[in-house]
């Protein structure tokens, strides 16, 4: 039985802040230390979570937890962060409101890993299924991609953020994800050129030069040792907890489920190599002539291996660093840099190159996890973004100033939905209450952002001001205009009463923070407001060849040349936090505010001073009097009594009245103190969390009994309908058995009056049978008597017969006897007279024989041998030729048969007359071929060079004859238009499937091949949709597979290729790429035409570039090749697996 934890039931301190007692600083410190002694991290001021870092895993976010948490009541179960997640999830799906949940605290506190949790419990409660699965694996995914280019290590967080991130989760009618949009918000690119003691660069850096292969460094020209960089800090390149090598492939593995290519991910490596390049180019000083200084580039190796990995002429980026170019109106004026401002530059660079490619990444993960639908989607936002900084030895720099004036913006946000809303409320709802004095930091943010008396504001007019521009004529500024602030101080301003003030230096000013006072230190703030970047680095940036620079720089394009000053850094973070502003204040805000328990990053540790600062910096205290003030729990007054009307007897089951009545009815009959709630003019208010829990409570008790009542209903109804169905099938058993019972001993009767009857017929038969055997005994005694009678006469006849026949016999047999011996003396007298005859026959061929050797006995002696030889010779070459003859195989070249040599001498003779016979037989069949069948033999030869061990289909095309024609469009009436409209005569004419990019869906044309051009056209009208010159072919694009795809890849810049390559797919796919090919090496004005063969290849549809990737699948859609759309630059073709 499941187990159900309240809020109050076995709690360690308390749960809720709301219900301290008694409620001090020290108390709520003292509370918030206890339950993080007890691995409790999660309290509760209200609906806010406070959330106290461990430094440690802790097993409360298992898969168990998630289902724990999922939903229920937000106060229902022991603080977690899941609760808040789920309340907000819920309120999305079910209510339909936006939320935003805006995570805050310090540097350190946890805020990046609160924000993971609450997407991943999203993520495991919305709903399943293939595409929502990978919806929400992308979103998860994008994280250790941005954590890798946008975090690092600090002395207070081994994973700090360093840019700010919200990142809008977008959802449809049903809860389920449909995609996201992420915002970032200065990057702290300055750490990419210098990093404080103790502090890493950003984490890809060492992830890359740890975890990547010898090769992939090898070509990005790149070497494992940290030392050999100088934009990476030594003292902290290894932090333990890190595995920088692991992560780095964690971080591929993302990038690939995310959708990004693997020629983007190259690229993107080449920009972090080519950043770790440019920080080891030094500068040495040179004199000029006319006694200028300029700067010369020490050892141009590593600008050498830099301007190869983008694609750059060494010389446009040496000479950038070297001069500088300042254009005003028609005029262009050229200066030498020193070396200075040569490091500068080569600074300015570095950060530029590293922050647009983080804007990139982030632009091209927005591309990928975006909505795919148009229609209106439901939003979650989760706002992650830097906290509040304070360097304790005064080195507050600009970057320190922004991040804490966007805390201020948040901090204002949560005064203004949080307490200020709470008290307008009741005022609105009409109910008493004692109003509580808070701090409102709007007069603060003032100070920062006014237009025209503001810190950016007078920031900004410093760095448009002609003439010198220094950090000490801005600090002037600040101390003329803002000198009367009491949230300002500085030592040079008017006011007397911080001149005296040694803690403060001269060259600082000081704001009194919500979170307490920062000292500023003025050096760098106009420079790093500015951010320029000379124009000639932008230009050099922008002729590169690699395919990404060109897209980060392009304010670098010569025609595109803009002298307007570009915005200041400031002044774009004031518009993005506005917009971000805006955006929080239509969602429905959920508070997380994190705190860090020490500074030590250690576990188990809790330093109250600490804790305390944190505590006063984010007004919990003053949240805390606020909700105590006030009431904890607020409900309309139809939810209420529809919730708890069972809980009176006067409104159960319907009250026929107004809901406010009701309420008061139901209120009026519980034991719950008046003083405990409050009637509003739309709502009831409860003071107290207990009393919402006794009304919970005593609801599950009547709902316990309700259901207990249905129960016992349910059962007598079932027992009666038991019972009644019983007594109905026993009487219609009872009904059946006497029916059962009588049939049977009918049965019996009628089986005794059988059994009689049987008895008397059988006796009756026995004594007709008893006559019967008798008559016939005696007609059978006269048959037998006649029978033996005849049989007498008859066999007396047989003998006299019998004996007759013997008689005539023996004469027969005596008479064939002495034939038989006149015959066999007759034979001897003849075979005596045949030998005599031979012996005469024989006697005279010896006698002539004997005449024969004497005559020629002188020749034979002389040259027999020769003879015997010639005629033995000639003989077998006789026989060899007639057997020859008898065994010749047939005319076929392809028949490899050949009778065997009988004779070894005759070895070469045989194998001559075989090549001999071949090449006959080869020459009679060439001879029967007319030019067209010449010319089919000729392209299938060419299609065998083509395809054959490289494509799967070049097997099966062989026994298929090239048609070409396939249409019979000269003869076909229906193409007549199409005919006339192209000029020269058609090599080819088939249909075949263009394929659509948006969804990878066929749409059919008529593909025509001419000696000059290929014709696209319609199938149904004939219409010419596309006409491509074979010149403007630049290759053509197969699979290995069994597929009959291909892609027509035109030249860049041709007129045809503005619309962008064709893929299509054809069932004679051996025949046109054949066709193509000699068409193309035979015209006169066009190249070779290239034929890539390739599972994976690149296409040009309009502006983007589409891989189109070749898989094996299970056989689908009756064993079909499909095309589907994978994202906005994948086609993926699953071609069958063939057996």
């Amino acid at each position: 039985m499941e187990v159900k934890t309240s809020l109050l039931d076995n709690m360690i301190g308390v749960g809720d802040m709301v219900l301290l007692e008694p409620l001090s600083e020290d108390s709520f410190i003292e509370n918030l230390r206890k339950r993080f002694d007890h691995n409790e991290i999660y309290t509760y001021i209200g609906s806010v979570v406070i959330s106290m870092n461990p430094y440690r895993s802790l097993p409360i976010f298992t898969p168990e937890k998630v289902e724990e948490y999922r939903n229920r009541n937000f106060y229902e179960l022991s603080p977690h962060i899941y609760a808040l997640a789920d309340e907000a999830y819920r309120s999305l799906r079910d209510q339909d409101k936006d939320q935003c949940i805006l995570i805050t605290g310090e540097s350190g506190a946890g805020k990046t890993e609160a924000s993971k949790l609450v997407m991943s419990y999203v993520a495991a409660v919305c709903g399943k299924g293939q595409e929502v699965n990978k919806v929400k694996e992308q979103l998860l995914q994008s994280n250790p991609v941005l954590e890798a280019f946008g975090n690092a290590k600090t002395v207070r967080n081994d994973n700090s953020s360093r840019f700010g991130k919200y990142m809008d989760i977008e959802f449809d009618f049903k809860g389920d994800p449909l995609g996201g949009v992420i915002s970032n918000y200065l990057l702290e690119k300055s750490r990419v050129v210098k990093q404080p003691r103790g502090e890493r660069n950003f984490h890809v850096f060492y992830q890359l030069l740890s975890g990547a292969s010898d090769d992939t460094l090898k070509k990005l020209k790149l070497d494992r040792d940290f030392s050999k960089y100088n934009y990476l800090s030594l003292d902290s390149a290894v932090v333990n907890g890190l595995d920088d090598a692991a992560n780095f492939r964690t971080v591929r593995n993302a990038m690939q489920i995310v959708g990004f290519m693997e020629d983007e991910v190259q690229s993107v490596l080449e920009l972090v190599a080519a950043v770790l390049k440019l920080g080891d180019i030094e500068f040495k000083p040179e004199s000029r002539c006319n006694g200028t200084d300029e700067s010369r580039i020490k050892d141009k190796n590593d600008l050498k291996e830099m301007c190869e990995l983008l694609g750059i002429e060494q010389s446009v980026l040496e000479r950038a660093f070297s001069y500088r170019t300042v254009e005003a109106r028609l005029e262009k004026v050229s200066t030498t840099l020193n070396v200075a401002q040569a490091y500068y530059a080569r600074d300015a660079l570095a950060k530029n190159l590293y922050s647009r490619l983080f804007s990139w990444l982030v632009t091209r993960i927005n591309e990928s996890i975006k909505a795919q639908t148009k229609a209106r989607h439901k939003v979650m936002g989760v706002l992650d973004i830097y906290g509040f900084e304070i360097f304790e030895d005064g080195d507050n720099s600009f970057e320190q100033f922004i991040i804490n004036y966007c805390n201020e913006k948040l901090q204002q946000i949560f005064i203004e939905l949080t307490l200020r809303e709470e008290q307008e409320e009741y005022v609105r709802e009409g109910i008493e209450w004692t109003n509580i004095e808070y701090f409102n930091n709007a007069i603060i943010c003032d100070l920062i952002e006014n237009h025209q008396n503001g810190i950016l504001a007078m920031l900004d007019e410093e760095c448009l001001r002609p003439g010198t521009v220094t950090d000490e004529t801005f600090l002037d500024k600040l101390n003329t205009i803002c000198a009367e602030h009491q949230h300002f101080e500085s030592r040079l301003s008017k006011n007397s009463k911080f001149l005296t003030d040694h803690s403060l230096p001269h060259n600082c000013f000081r704001i009194q923070h919500y979170a307490g006072k920062v000292l500023y230190r003025a050096e760098g703030f106009v420079d790093k407001n500015n951010d320029l970047l000379y124009r000639d680095l932008s230009q050099a940036m922008y002729k590169a060849n690699h395919s990404l620079i060109k897209q980060l720089f392009p304010e670098g394009n010569p025609a595109k040349v803009n002298l307007k000053r570009p915005p200041t850094a400031g002044f774009q973070f004031r518009a993005s936090v506005g917009t971000l502003m805006k955006n929080l204040q239509t969602k429905n805000p959920n508070y997380i505010r994190c705190i860090k328990p020490n500074d030590k990053k250690a576990s188990h540790i809790f330093t109250d001073s600490l804790v305390c600062h944190q505590v006063r910096y984010l007004g919990l205290m003053e949240n805390v009097r606020v909700r105590r003030a006030g009431y904890a729990f607020r409900q309309a007054y139809e939810p209420c009594l529809e919730r708890y009307k069972m809980l009176c007897k006067r409104t159960w089951p319907h009250w026929r009245g107004p809901a406010r009545e009701g309420v008061e009815v139901l209120m009026a009959d519980l034991p719950v103190p008046a003083e405990e709630f409050s009637y509003g003019r739309s709502k009831i208010f409860i003071r107290n969390p207990r009393t919402l829990f006794f009304l919970e409570e005593r609801r599950r008790q009547c709902l316990q009994d309700l259901a207990t009542l249905i129960q016992k209903i349910y059962r007598g109804w079932k027992c009666r309908s038991h019972f009644l169905l019983l007594k109905k099938s026993q009487i219609v058993v009872a009904a059946w058995y006497r029916r059962y019972a009588q049939e049977k001993k009918y049965q019996k009767i009628k089986s005794a009056t059988t059994v009689v009857q049987s008895y008397t017929r059988g006796w009756q038969a026995r004594k007709l049978l008893r006559e019967l055997k008798y008559q016939k005994r005696c007609e059978e005694a006269v048959t037998t008597i006649s029978a033996f009678w005849h049989g007498t006469q008859a066999r007396m006849e047989l003998r006299r017969l019998k004996q007759e026949a013997r008689n005539k016999h023996a004469v027969t047999v005596i008479w064939a006897y002495w034939q038989g011996t006149k015959a066999r003396r007759e034979l001897r007298t003849l075979k005596e007279e045949a030998r005599r005859k031979h012996a005469v026959a024989v006697i005279w061929a010896y006698w002539q024989g004997l005449k024969v050797r004497r005559e020629y006995r002188k020749f034979f002696r002389a040259n027999a041998g020769k003879k015997i030889y010639d005629f033995t010779i000639q003989r077998i070459m006789q026989k060899y030729f007639l057997g020859l003859k008898s065994t010749m195989p047939s005319v076929s070249p392809i028949d490899k048969s050949w009778p065997a040599n009988p004779y070894r001498f005759l070895d070469g003779v045989h194998t001559e007359l075989r090549r001999i016979f071949h090449l006959w037989r080869c020459k009679k069949y060439r001879s029967q071929f007319t030019e067209e069948k010449k010319a089919v033999y000729e392209e299938k030869l060419e299609a065998s060079e083509i395809f054959k061990d490289k494509k799967a289909l070049y097997p099966s095309s062989v026994s298929q004859p090239f048609k070409g024609d396939y249409l019979e469009i000269s003869k076909n009436p229906k193409y007549q238009k199409l005919h006339s409209a192209v000029d020269e005569k058609v090599l080819l004419a088939d249909v075949v499937n263009k394929i659509n990019r948006a969804n990878g869906k066929g749409t059919a044309r008529i593909f025509l091949l001419t000696k000059k051009s290929v014709v696209l056209a319609d199938q149904k009208t004939g219409q010419v949709k596309a006409s491509v010159p074979l010149p403007d072919l630049a290759s053509v694009s197969v699979s290995t597979q069994s597929d009959g795809f291909f892609a027509l890849r035109l030249k860049e810049g041709s007129a045809s290729a503005v619309k962008g390559d064709f893929l299509l797919s054809s069932d004679h796919l051996i025949e046109i790429i054949t066709k193509l090919h000699r068409t193309g090496a035979t015209a006169a004005d066009s190249e070779q035409l290239d034929i890539d063969i390739s599972d994976e290849f690149l296409l040009q549809f309009k502006h983007d570039k589409v891989c189109v990737k070749f898989i094996q699948g299970a056989p689908k859609n009756g064993n079909s090749v499909s095309c589907k759309r994978k994202n906005n630059r994948l086609l993926e073709v699953s071609v069958p697996t063939t057996a």
